[in-house]
């Protein structure tokens, strides 16, 4: 009766076990994988994209500001029922009661002069009052047609730099946007990479295990026919247990590194991945000066370099603007004024206003002149600085040429000793079992075989992303040959 009550719940826990087991979806991912779903649904390429449109309506923003505004502006109705200072003829005030209703309307479409920094606009206008108090009467006042142009003389032209700055800062977004996207390809390897190595870590702990639990078996049998010290069988149990904590260590990293690429993924918690280890790798030699051209061409630091310069001209050369400031001011055009809304408009009076204003400081005390020399003293800053990182980014380019040409034979190098080690190793245990070699020398050729696998795998994992890092940096594809563009206006309306 016990037997069959066992045996009843080992069915039951074993029905639950499969059915746990079951809901767990197993998904096989190759690193290509990874990378396509990282630029797609990681919580990096979504801020990236942000930033992108961000950078696209402000570039919206500067272009619409060239083109012609439209505005039309109204008071429908305004009313005023009150008392206002009133003063006679002899220099006397008094409060007079008014009480009337006013209407007007404006249309206007204006346009900036990049060329000059000026104003030019065109407007059309209609005022009505009507008084509600005493003599009851209308009246109408039209301006059919107005041109005004409003022009600084010596201020400094805004939108003259804002053309220069403006289109350099969207190309500068437009590359930090696909930086971005390789560099979420970089986030995507190390994640793939870091469950890659627990995986094989667990793998090798898990045949660590059974082949220390197999040898203990060995080294017992031996010890009773009296071929092996005490001290050698107390070692091979030693290796079991160490091999079985190894066994827990590693699924415990196994569990959070499936956690962490899981969620940099955007998986459900349901789905273990399974990483597929790449088995081929671009076979291409990278040149630095042709690196290094790709970069200055499309990478986002050449751009902001010019940005920068451009934004320090720019502050020095308002600093000057604001030494002295004239400004013309000029209307042209028709006004009419009637009791009646037809005759507002019919004769027409000419409407001509000229206006030259100026502001020249007398004694400021060279706080005007300094403003100047500062400006000037911050862009010599800045063009430093830029000619000190221009130097760095060649040097580290430079650097990562180099280790990644170099990653490729330390690759292979790697894989050989993978492979010698796991045969030494095979070797060393039918040649322990035999009682060829001791203890140390087994746990010698398994340290070895442990270490040269994860070298190899780590080398891998350099090697992909030193790629990934120049293509960042080059914008460039070195594996197919062409550059690494994207459809922008297609992205944004996503």
């Amino acid at each position: 009766m016990n037997k069959l009550v066992i045996h009843t719940i080992a069915s039951i826990c074993l029905v639950l076990a499969s059915a746990f087991g079951a809901s767990a979806d197993t998904l096989s991912i190759t690193l290509d994988n990874a990378i396509i779903r990282a630029r797609s649904h990681s919580v990096d390429a979504a801020v990236a994209l942000n930033e992108l449109r961000t950078a696209y309506w402000e570039y919206r923003t500067y272009r619409a500001d060239l083109l012609p505004e439209v505005s039309f502006s109204a008071t429908l109705p305004a009313y005023y029922k009150k008392y206002n200072t009133y003063q006679a003829d002899n220099g006397t005030y008094n409060f007079v009661r008014n009480n009337y209703l006013q209407m007007n309307g404006e249309l206007s479409v204006s346009q900036n002069i990049w060329f000059t920094g000026g104003r030019l606009s065109l407007n059309t206008s209609l005022d009505f009052i009507r008084q509600l108090d005493g003599d009851y009467y209308n009246r109408f006042m039209s301006i059919p047609v107005a041109l005004t142009l409003e022009q600084p003389i010596f201020g400094v032209n805004n939108i003259k730099w804002n053309r220069r700055i403006e289109p350099v800062r969207y190309s500068e977004a437009k590359a930090r946007f696909l930086s971005a996207s390789e560099d979420v390809a970089l986030s995507a390897i190390q994640h793939f990479f870091n469950l890659l190595m627990a995986r094989e870590n667990l793998n090798i702990a898990r045949q660590n295990y059974d082949n220390a639990t197999k040898l203990y078996s060995v080294a017992k049998a031996k010890r009773e026919m009296g071929k092996i010290s005490e001290n050698d069988l107390l070692q091979m149990e030693i290796n079991v247990l160490d091999a079985k904590s190894d066994i827990t260590n590693c699924e415990s990293t196994l569990k959070s590194n499936m956690f962490a690429l899981r969620s940099f993924l955007a998986y459900d918690d349901n789905v273990e991945l399974q990483p597929v280890e790449p088995s081929l790798i671009p076979q291409t030699d990278i040149v630095y000066s042709d690196a290094l051209d790709r970069a200055l061409s499309n990478n986002k630091f050449a751009k902001n370099l010019r940005r920068r310069q451009l934004e320090a001209d720019y502050n020095v050369a308002k600093a000057k603007g604001n030494l002295r400031q004239i400004s013309l001011f000029a209307q042209i055009g028709f006004t009419g004024a009637s009791n009646e809304f037809n005759h507002a408009y019919n004769p027409l009076k000419d409407n001509q206003v000229v206006e030259i204003g100026f502001k020249i400081p007398l004694i400021d005390w060279g706080k005007r002149r300094g403003a100047v020399k500062v400006a000037e003293s911050n862009r010599q800053v800045v063009e430093n600085r830029l000619r000190q990182e221009t130097q760095d980014f060649n040097q580290n380019l430079f650097i990562l040429v180099e280790r990644f040409n170099n990653q490729k034979m330390q690759l292979g190098i790697a894989n050989r000793a993978d492979q010698i080690a796991r045969q030494r190793y095979d070797t060393n245990v039918q040649t322990y079992m035999i009682g060829k070699i001791s203890t140390l020398d087994l746990n010698d050729s398994q340290v070895r075989k442990d270490e040269s696998r994860q070298k190899y795998i780590n080398e891998l994992f350099q090697y992909w992303y030193y790629f990934y890092q120049l293509r960042s940096l080059t914008l460039w594809d070195y594996a197919s040959g062409t550059g690494i563009d994207a459809d922008i206006d297609r992205i944004l309306k996503q």
